[in-house]
């Protein structure tokens, strides 16, 4: 019986790919596009990590936590955080490079730039976009979560969900931005971005946005 190998869009000749390889390889386009990574740079990355446990890949820390004959976990990592963890089947990484790439083109065409949104709202969005400029009413405001820097600096994070007329979204505040804000305020978001945090979209400040609250409860 002939071997089978990876042809195409990572697909097996022989017999049809797997659902979990599909799904695998979507996770991985989601990380690609929402962190403005070439697909073929990025699965690079993920390769050498594979064999030398971890590597770097523009912002984002690839690692591999352990390895199977079947399979390998890694932790993908931006900011000192795990934004995903999730195992990538053996013959995924001993395939072609190529095979992430059309997942990652067939999602960053279905987003749209948020420049091509008049006035964008929370269903507007989606994974990738930058300089997303929003108004949203803070609708929960969780017990922060203590972490810690590689620097060993201590930190406070908060998924806050906010919401508009067009449905909710969780924005991650730190340190003094949790503060910042009250249940019921209606906050302005401004050069912000959507991203992926394990599977779930998420909207963040970032570095270059700001917040500010225009009317207090």
């Amino acid at each position: 019986m002939r071997k089978p190998y990876w042809v195409g869009r990572g697909r097996i000749r022989g017999r049809r790919n797997p659902y979990k390889h599909v799904r695998v390889l979507e996770y991985l386009a989601i990380l690609a596009v929402s962190n403005s990574i070439d697909a073929n740079e990025f699965f690079d990355s993920i390769v050498e990590a594979w064999k030398e446990d971890e590597s770097q890949c523009k912002q984002l820390t690839v690692r591999c936590r352990e390895r199977t004959r079947d399979s390998a976990i890694f932790l993908f990592i931006a900011a000192h955080n795990t934004i995903a963890q999730f195992p990538i089947p053996t013959l995924i990484l001993q395939g072609d490079k190529s095979q992430l790439d059309p997942y990652v083109k067939t999602l960053a065409a279905r987003a749209p730039s948020i420049e091509e949104v008049a006035k964008p709202k929370i269903r507007d969005l989606r994974v990738g976009m930058k300089k997303v400029n929003l108004r949203v009413k803070v609708l929960e405001i969780p017990e922060p979560n203590v972490v810690y820097t590689r620097s060993r600096i201590e930190a406070r994070v908060a998924n806050v969900l906010v919401g508009d007329e067009t449905g909710t979204i969780r924005m991650s505040l730190w340190n003094e931005q949790v503060s910042m804000v009250s249940k019921d305020d209606v906050i302005e978001i401004e050069n912000g971005e959507a991203a992926n945090y394990r599977g779930e979209l998420q909207l963040r400040i970032g570095r270059t946005g700001s917040l500010s609250v225009i009317k207090r409860t």
